[in-house]
């Protein structure tokens, strides 16, 4: 079956015009200056609007101590 009424490829492409990708919106973390998500808690030191939401510190300790019970596990 042939299609009736037929889209040009100027016409898709018109309307997909607007499917690109955006690119994130990166902002300066205030506390520690790197680059962060906007809205999100700063990946390098945990604080998010000028509160520390996140021990990072602790969190790097548990997984080494996880990592280390992992080793002697398998030994």
């Amino acid at each position: 079956m042939v299609v009736r009424m037929r889209h040009t490829k100027s016409h898709t492409k018109n309307r997909r015009s607007h499917h690109a990708l955006m690119s994130t919106g990166l902002t300066k973390c205030a506390n520690c200056t790197n680059f962060k998500k906007r809205h999100t808690v700063c990946s390098s030191c945990g604080f998010y609007r000028g509160m520390k939401v996140l021990d990072l510190v602790k969190k790097i300790e548990k997984k080494q101590k996880k990592e280390k019970a992992k080793k002697a596990e398998a030994k």
